[in-house]
């Protein structure tokens, strides 16, 4: 498992996001788009306060392009050859448009492009009030914690909840929990498996607590651009938050432990019978990997010795420890709680593939 930030690392960061970010609900004919010759774009919002300009991430340039209905390909064709055409569809559309968006920025730049329904859950917010539950687990330690430029992760384990899935390979009980401002996702309780053998975590996902983003509409004049300060917006309620500490509670119980490790001992018993490069296809395929991820996780098949399904389950999270994206990384930690949750069908594509 990737190890991510300190805890220090990762206070510091969301203090300086909380000061440095600003949210903005912007009616659309508000906004224009430009691109200069060599494809860089910015975003400009006429506020009260006059015009303020923005860069835009590739996300956000995504999401604009999804709300105004251009192709993200199109999106992409233009601003690489045509950045004026590119102009005058997005601020056409813009300015024909009669819908608010959420534009959320941090460091000078439109991070993203939001439904005005979207409902706020920052990441300090969040931090303030799960770190202490988590402080809280028995044995409890973090794994790992991280922050990228679309999520938050804090993985935590608990010593105290264990299981010998065979002699000599112990796996703790943990929770991951994951979230983001940027609208790729709602907010995740996760079950965590730690192998202590490797350090190998599994993300159990059938467990899972998921909060949306989607709330009230937030009440504005139609022809004006409201800016949203941390001070003025209201927290959670404390009930939301009881759920996420249940959330977690249950993640690392005795009872959900069980049963993740139960699923974890049938894949013993799978025997890939087949070319262990064909199974790896098939699990590829299924799974969008590419040739690069498909080879690394081949080659942690093969030098793990483990033929078995147990086996393609560690080659996949032992993987991860590779892969130099944290999100990424942390798919394929998810992944390998897919397998375990394949049903007989499933397994039997993967250890037969010839």
């Amino acid at each position: 498992m990737k190890t991510g930030r300190t805890l220090a690392d990762l206070a510091q960061e969301l203090s300086r996001q909380l000061k440095a970010k600003k949210d903005m609900i912007v009616p659309s004919p508000l906004m224009r788009f430009a691109t200069d010759s060599g494809g860089t774009s910015r975003l400009t919002v006429e506020t009260t306060d006059g015009a303020a300009q923005f860069g835009i991430t590739d996300l956000a340039k995504r999401q604009l392009a999804e709300k105004l209905g251009i192709p993200y390909g199109y999106f992409e064709r233009m601003r690489g050859k045509q950045p004026d055409l590119l102009d005058r569809n997005v601020n056409t559309w813009l300015y024909s448009e009669t819908e608010r968006r959420l534009v959320r920025t941090l460091d000078g730049n439109v991070r993203a492009v939001l439904s005005d329904r979207y409902r706020r859950l920052d990441n300090y917010d969040l931090a303030e009030h799960v770190l202490p539950i988590l402080q809280r687990l028995p044995g409890g330690q973090p794994v790992s914690v991280e922050l990228t430029e679309t999520r938050m992760y804090l993985k935590w384990v608990t010593s105290e909840v264990r299981e010998e899935i065979q002699p000599g390979d112990v796996v703790q009980a943990g929770v991951v929990i994951t979230n983001s401002e940027v609208g790729l996702g709602s907010l995740s309780v996760q079950p965590l498996v730690y192998r202590l053998i490797c350090r190998n975590g599994l993300i159990a996902a059938d467990h899972s607590m998921r909060k949306t983003h989607v709330g009230r509409l937030k009440e504005t004049r139609d022809d004006a651009v409201t800016v949203f300060k941390d001070d003025t917006l209201e927290a959670e309620d404390k009930a939301f938050f009881l759920k996420v500490r249940d959330a977690v509670e249950d993640a690392v119980s005795q009872v959900t432990f069980k049963q993740v490790a139960q699923r974890m001992r049938r894949t013993l018993g799978i025997v890939l019978s087949g070319d262990p490069v064909r199974s790896v296809d098939v699990v590829g395929t299924r799974y969008l990997l590419n040739e690069e991820e498909r080879n690394g996780v081949l080659r942690h098949l093969i030098s793990g010795g483990d033929l078995s399904g147990y086996g393609l389950v560690n080659a996949v999270t032992g993987y991860s420890q590779e892969v130099l994206d944290y999100d990424r990384a942390t798919d394929f930690e998810a992944l390998g709680g897919k397998l375990l949750d394949l049903p007989a069908q499933g397994w039997k594509e993967i250890a037969e593939a010839a």
